[in-house]
C-alpha cells in the first residue's frame, strides 16, 4: 500500500474515532448533564412564574455551573431557614413550658399542702389559698398574652383607628396604675413640659395596652423611692411618646433582645414581680401593626426611656 493510501485510511479511522467518541459523549454525558439541569430548572421555576421547558436539543452546557450554583445556594438559604424556624420553635415551645411550669408547680404545692392536712390551720389555709391564687392570675396572664401575641403575628387583629387626644388616654392610665404604682413605691406622673394634648391617628385601646405595658415594665425595672414619668414630643408629622424610669437600667448587650418573647433581663425580680415575659413583644407587635416604631435607650444604675412614635392627627 503507497504512503498516501496509508494516510487516507489514518485519517478515515481518525475521523471515524473521533465522530464515535463525540457521539458516546453526547449520549452518556452531554445528555445526562441536560438531564441534570432541567430537573433544576423544573425545581426553580415551581417556585417562580412558570417558563417554557428546556429544550433538550439545545446546548447548554455553558450555563449548567451557573445555575447549578444558583439552585445550590438557593437550597442552601432555604435549608438555613427553615434550621432558624426549627431552631426558634424549639425554644418558644421551652420557653412556654418553663413560664407555665413555675405557677403549676406552685398551685400544686399549695394544694397538695391543704389537702395533707394544712387547712385545719386557718391561718396556714389562706395564706396558700392566696398564693394559690395569686399563681392563677399569673396564669391567666401567661395565656391571655400568649393569645394576643397569637392574634398579633398571624395578622387576625383588626386595628380600629380613630382620632383622640393622647395626653387623655394616657391621663387615664396613670390614674388606673395610681394605687399599683403605690404599692411598688414608685411616683408616676408627666414630665416637666407634657401639658399639651397632642391629637393622634391610632386604635385606642391597642395603645391603651401599649402604656400599660410599658408602665408595668418601669414598676418591675424600677426602684423603691424612684420614678416613672410619660412625655410627649412634636415630631412634625408624627407624635412620640415616652415612657422613663430612673431604675436600674438594662445592660447594652440586653437591648436587642428586650422585645423578644419572653426575654427577662432580670429573670429572678421580673419573676418575682409578676408578668408573662410577653409585655414588650406585644408592645412591639402593636407598633408594627400601626406601621410606627418603638425604641428603647437605656444605662445601667441611671433608668431606661422606652419610645414609640404615633402618627399625628
Amino acid at each position: 500500500m503507497s504512503w498516501l493510501g496509508l494516510g487516507l485510511t489514518a485519517m478515515a479511522v481518525a475521523g471515524f474515532s473521533y465522530y464515535t467518541v463525540l457521539m458516546y459523549l453526547d449520549r452518556y454525558i452531554y445528555r445526562k448533564i441536560k438531564l441534570i439541569y432541567k430537573t433544576i430548572h423544573s425545581q426553580k421555576v415551581s417556585t417562580e412564574i412558570k417558563r417554557e421547558g428546556v429544550d433538550l436539543d439545545q446546548p447548554i452546557i455553558d450555563d449548567v455551573e451557573q445555575e447549578v450554583e444558583e439552585w445550590a445556594a438557593s437550597q442552601r438559604l432555604q435549608i438555613d431557614q427553615y434550621e432558624r424556624f426549627a431552631e426558634y420553635r424549639r425554644r418558644y415551645v421551652g420557653d412556654i413550658s418553663h413560664e407555665l411550669k413555675t405557677p403549676i408547680f406552685n398551685i400544686q404545692g399549695y394544694l397538695h399542702t391543704l389537702l395533707e392536712g394544712g387547712y385545719h390551720d386557718e391561718k396556714i389555709s389562706m395564706s396558700f389559698l392566696k398564693k394559690a391564687a395569686k399563681n392563677v392570675e399569673r396564669l391567666q396572664t401567661i395565656v391571655e398574652d400568649l393569645s394576643a401575641i397569637s392574634r398579633l403575628e398571624s395578622g387576625e387583629l383588626i386595628l380600629d383607628t380613630d382620632v383622640f387626644d393622647l395626653k387623655e388616654l394616657t391621663s387615664e392610665v396613670l390614674e388606673e396604675m395610681d394605687l399599683k404604682s403605690k404599692e411598688m413605691g414608685v411616683e408616676l406622673g408627666f414630665k416637666i413640659g407634657a401639658d399639651l394634648g397632642f391629637l393622634v391617628d391610632a386604635d385606642r385601646e391597642s395603645i391603651r395596652q401599649v402604656l400599660v405595658n410599658l408602665i408595668t415594665n418601669s414598676f418591675k425595672y424600677g426602684n423603691p423611692g424612684g420614678f416613672t414619668r410619660v412625655g410627649f414630643y412634636d415630631m412634625d408629622t408624627y407624635i412620640l411618646c415616652e415612657v422613663a424610669d430612673n431604675g436600674i437600667g438594662i445592660p447594652e448587650k440586653h437591648l436587642p433582645h428586650v422585645f423578644d418573647r419572653f426575654y427577662r433581663v432580670d429573670k429572678s425580680r421580673s419573676r418575682q414581680k409578676g408578668g408573662s415575659g410577653l409585655g414588650l413583644a406585644i408592645v412591639k407587635h402593636i407598633m408594627e401593626a400601626h406601621q410606627q416604631t418603638i425604641n428603647v435607650r437605656s444605662s445601667p444604675g441611671l433608668g431606661s426611656t422606652f419610645g414609640i412614635t404615633l402618627a399625628k392627627a
